[in-house]
């Protein structure tokens, strides 16, 4: 009776309040649930840059064209990683990328079920974590306070209810350092800002055997997810992915 009331309240909100599309600001129609996104219109969903095999071992980004033997990917040239390998589910521009932002800096917890429905269409994502101990990237306490959340967190839980198959989330690492926003700065810079940034979490103990994935809403330079990786690796984790939900 409860969901039944909740669905009525829901759907005399959407004809009162009808939502808008997080990327075109449009009005997002009720019959748009068909795409199976309820903050992006179809147009918009039909943007969103899925993320398909083959696709770089390290970074997740994906190869175009014919692809023979071994190839270097220039987006994580250079970057040496401390994980086994990396997966992610789109590209972060166009709507993706607005719906992170959404999240990360309006309070948008709303369009977690649209991250949901990214990470449902991400099979080769959702098969690496059956299974695996999922740990999101930490924010600094001070952060976390301010935003009422840890959107990394939001995104593991996600990802553990997507995947299924014993996919659990828990919080290994803790942010040691307050470091400025790393959005601006080359890898260089960012590897320098980050050193000695992540610690292990009070209390956090590490099974050699157990599969972890590190989680975070997108991979840009690697910088942040490796220092985290080094950190786990530090700590006993010898089986060590990398999942993020976008890459840019």
């Amino acid at each position: 009776m409860k969901r039944v009331a909740a669905r009525l309240l829901d759907g005399l909100a959407n004809v009162v309040f009808p939502p808008a599309c997080v990327h075109c600001r449009g009005l997002v129609a009720r019959d748009d649930d068909r795409a199976g996104f309820q903050h992006l219109c179809v147009a918009c969903a039909a943007q969103i840059d899925f993320v398909r095999p083959p696709h770089c071992t390290t970074c997740g980004h994906p190869f175009y064209g014919e692809v023979e033997g071994e190839r270097m990917c220039p987006h994580c040239e250079g970057l040496g990683p401390a994980f086994r390998e990396g997966r992610t589910a789109v590209l972060f521009k166009g709507p993706a990328r607005s719906l992170v932002i959404e999240l990360k800096y309006h309070r948008g917890l709303h369009v977690v079920a649209d991250l949901a429905e990214i990470l449902r269409r991400a099979p080769h994502v959702l098969e690496l974590a059956r299974g695996a101990v999922l740990v999101p990237v930490p924010l600094h306490a001070r952060k976390e306070r301010e935003r009422g959340y840890n959107q990394a967190v939001l995104l593991a839980d996600t990802l553990a209810a997507q995947a299924g198959g014993g996919a659990r989330v828990e919080r290994l690492l803790r942010r040691a350092q307050d470091t400025a926003s790393q959005t601006a700065f080359d890898r260089r810079t960012r590897m320098a800002n980050l050193k000695n940034a992540f610690a292990l979490a009070r209390g956090a103990t590490l099974i050699p055997g157990q599969h972890y994935i590190l989680v975070d809403d997108v991979f840009t330079t690697g910088s942040t997810l490796n220092n985290c990786a080094r950190t786990l690796r530090r700590a006993g984790a010898l089986n060590l992915d990398v999942v993020t939900l976008g890459h840019g």
